[in-house]
């Protein structure tokens, strides 16, 4: 059996969860990480790469596919993950945030968004249904629904109409979606709650999003420079707006101590380009808390990045040897490091569903930061 979407809870500690997304390209193991892959690539990693770090889904990014490669040319050439080489689920974003960030280069009406490519200077317009045609183009598997992203410290007035605007965009997408055929048959399309840090804001959206009635709940918002103290005061209520019976995502989430603190309010999914932009700029990640590679503490050492770590890079290569390939500029100390970290991600997960399942969340979370935030 192959089903479209089902998910299923197995277990849950405290506000914690663990459960698994049913898709028929493969199975989604919650709490889960998606590596970022924004144009057609984890960068520095091969797909097979990535899977043997252990993700079971990746992200890619409709604001910059629809501008190159193109979405009709992606589907001429038999779909994102024929494209890629990549056979297992695959999450598309919106395109939304990318568009709102450029905000010398957009025009926000109603009907959408029209933006200057960063490329070439073209004119665009994305609406709702533009994005739902591009991820049914690319045959992504996870849809997300077209919304706007407004900055955190707009006043609540017009961090308001922006929400309900959105809703209204969320409409237009479930529309656009549903008209999608044999696409709409096979993927599954997120709502993605707005409303800034205002909880009310955050409930008036909830509940317009279960009315219109999505296979899962996004988190937006968030992780946008209001610091990991308001982010975590905002999900210890947003996750509970949402319907306990589906997964819920945030958007753009982060660092290691982030998703811990995020899992124990509630989420079930996260994407973030930090394992992979950090590996390309010499941090490694580690249950001890980060290391920064270039430093010459690490000149001479014959250790692995870290002890605790299964990858092949902490099995194969050197602190010292990792140290200068990134000194030297060699590509392949990012890619190493990428590796690295992208399976000290996957290694967190794992480890965050096994103390979810045995009810020994709460203290994994005190001596993962114990051990983390150390320094």
């Amino acid at each position: 059996m192959n089903p479209r979407f089902e998910f299923t809870l197995h277990a849950t500690d405290g506000k914690a969860r663990t459960g698994v997304i049913r898709m028929r390209r493969g199975e989604i193991r919650t709490p889960a990480f998606m590596p970022v892959g924004t144009a057609a690539t984890v960068k520095a990693m091969k797909p097979e790469s990535v899977r043997a770090a252990g993700a079971d889904i990746i992200l890619g990014n409709t604001y910059h596919l629809m501008l190159r490669p193109g979405g009709e040319r992606v589907a001429r050439l038999g779909g994102l993950h024929k494209f890629m080489n990549w056979g297992r689920p695959i999450l598309t974003d919106s395109g939304g945030y990318q568009v709102m960030s450029l905000s010398d280069l957009r025009k926000i009406t109603e009907e959408g968004v029209t933006f200057a490519s960063h490329l070439d200077g073209s004119r665009h317009l994305l609406t709702p249904e533009r994005s739902m045609e591009i991820q049914r183009l690319l045959g992504s598997d996870i849809v997300m629904c077209f919304d706007e992203c407004p900055k955190i410290d707009q006043g609540r007035d017009q961090i308001a109409r922006s929400m309900e605007m959105s809703m209204r965009w969320a409409r237009r997408s479930r529309d656009g979606f549903d008209s999608g055929g044999e696409h709409a048959e096979n993927a599954a399309l997120f709502g993605i709650q707005q409303g800034a840090l205002d909880e009310g804001l955050r409930k008036a959206s909830a509940d317009a999003l279960h009315d219109i009635g999505f296979d899962g709940y996004a988190i937006g918002g968030l992780a946008v420079g209001e610091g990991q103290e308001a982010m975590f005061a905002t999900l210890d209520f947003a996750p509970g707006q949402l319907p306990a019976d589906r997964p819920r995502y945030l958007m753009g989430v982060g660092k290691p101590d982030d998703l811990v603190g995020a899992v124990e309010r509630g989420v079930d999914m996260f994407d973030c380009v930090l394992p992979t932009r950090s590996g390309r700029n010499g941090q490694a990640f580690t249950w001890s808390g980060p290391l920064n590679m270039r430093n010459a503490r690490h000149a001479e050492d014959t250790s692995p990045i870290d002890e605790r770590c299964a990858c092949p890079t902490c099995h194969t290569y050197s602190r010292a040897y990792v140290h200068h390939l990134i000194r030297s500029g060699e590509i392949l100390g990012a890619m190493l490091l990428t590796e690295h970290n992208v399976s000290f991600y996957q290694q967190l997960m794992q480890a965050m569903r096994d103390v979810i399942a045995e009810s020994r969340f709460q203290a994994f979370a005190r001596d993962f930061r114990r051990d983390y935030l150390r320094k």
